[in-house]
Order: C-alpha cells, then structure tokens, then sequence
C-alpha cells in the first residue's frame, strides 16, 4: 500500500517557510494545484492552519529536502517508515454485539426470503453466525422457529446497506439467467404467429342504413313534441 501523506496543506504551508523549494516541487510533495501553493505563499489561502514539519512525523527527510533544493527538476518522495503496522484482515463470521445476537435469527429468516440467491457463507459474513443456524432456519427446525420475524439486518444494525448490496451483487452474477417460464412470459413464439393469416370476423355486421326508417323516426319525434307543447296550454 503506497504511503500517503498526513496533512498535506499544513505540510504545505511548513515547507513553504522552511525552504527554498518550488511551486511545482511542493505541490507536487502534497498533491495541491502549484497556484494554490503560490496562494498559500502570498497569504491569500490557508489562513489559520499551522505548518505541519514533514521531518518531525518521519515522512520527509532534511537530505531528501537539500536535493530538491539544489535539483528544481527533483521531484520529492515520501520517506518509507521505520514501523509498519500490518494491516488488519477480518477472518471468520462478524462480530455480533450480545445485545444485538437475539436479532440474528429474525435478520437470517429475512435474508432467506428476500435474497434467497445469497450462500451460507455470504449470510454469515453479514450477520454473524454459524452455518448450522442458517441451515435450520431454511429447514424450520430452527428450536424459536415459530417465533422468528422476517427482519432487515440493516435495520437491525447488524450490517450496513452498502456490504448487503455488495454480497447481493456477487451472488447474482454467478446466477443463472432466469428461463421464459420463471419470468411467466404468455407471449407465443415469432415461430408459431408469423404464419398465421388474418381470419378475424366481425362480431355483428353493419346494418345497412335506411333513409326513409332515419326520416319517418324523426319525423314521430316532431309530433310527439308538438302534442306535449300543445297539452301544456
């Protein structure tokens, strides 16, 4: 893992007063813009942060810095530490809180149901337990099982959204495309409809249209309407 350094601006900032460095060399040094270095040396940028010596934290030693001075062209390196703490790698199921292990059963049951395409060893990564467990809660020969509630393990606590979707994420893509009769698709092959002609009928046909029946009903319409006017006075 390559070395990163701490505090960059306020290292910035102590090596613009401390040496006769460059622009480019210092912002190269501490990953800035070189007008943002120029900005710290004119005053206008980094107000109120204090310098941060490079050379007390080990991350930055005087001979390194008296060849960038001497060189413009040399470019400054991170000094290598004297003390590597190696990195820590989490083994084995999570850590469960004893408050929180009550809840394994109902957030196991939860994923059983909802991602059913995650495995043993993804679900106990998440939440922390044992295979077994997991084995009898799919089988329900879980000894609470007609107790458990189907529960979010991130509500819970148990793990964070992000590590859910992540090992939701590598369980489907070692999934296999779902086939026509899983999706439930009812549309016929192109195959078996391509041929077929068009036979469709008409439910009712048109009747055809009578001038005279149209004008005699309009006509019935008229007297009727001028009897009603006639009854009224």
């Amino acid at each position: 893992m390559a070395q990163q350094l701490l505090m960059p601006k306020a290292t910035a900032i102590w090596l613009v007063d401390n040496t006769a460095l460059s622009f480019e060399q210092i912002a190269q040094f501490c990953k800035l813009h070189p007008l943002e270095v120029k900005a710290i040396a004119d005053g206008e940028a980094a107000q109120g942060i204090k310098g941060l010596d490079p050379i007390s934290t080990g991350q930055l030693s005087r001979d390194e810095i008296a060849r960038a001075e001497a060189n413009p062209n040399h470019k400054l390196k991170i000094s290598e530490p004297k003390v590597r703490v190696p990195e820590s790698k989490r083994r084995g199921p999570r850590y469960t809180p004893v408050s929180k292990r009550q809840d394994r059963p109902n957030a196991i049951l939860w994923l059983v149901r909802n991602h059913p395409e995650l495995k043993d060893a993804q679900i106990s990564r998440l939440v922390g337990t044992t295979k077994s467990t997991i084995e009898q809660i799919r089988d329900r020969t879980h000894w609470n099982s007609t107790n458990l509630a189907p529960m979010d393990p991130v509500t819970l606590g148990l793990c964070s959204q992000i590590d859910l979707d992540m090992e939701v994420e590598k369980a489907a893509k070692g999934r296999p495309l779902p086939t026509a009769a899983e999706l439930g698709a009812t549309l016929q092959p192109a195959q078996e409809t391509e041929k077929l002609g068009f036979t469709y009928q008409r439910e009712e046909k048109e009747k055809e249209i009578d001038a005279d029946a149209v004008f005699a009903k309009l006509k019935s319409l008229k007297s009727t309407t001028r009897d009603e006017d006639d009854d009224q006075y």
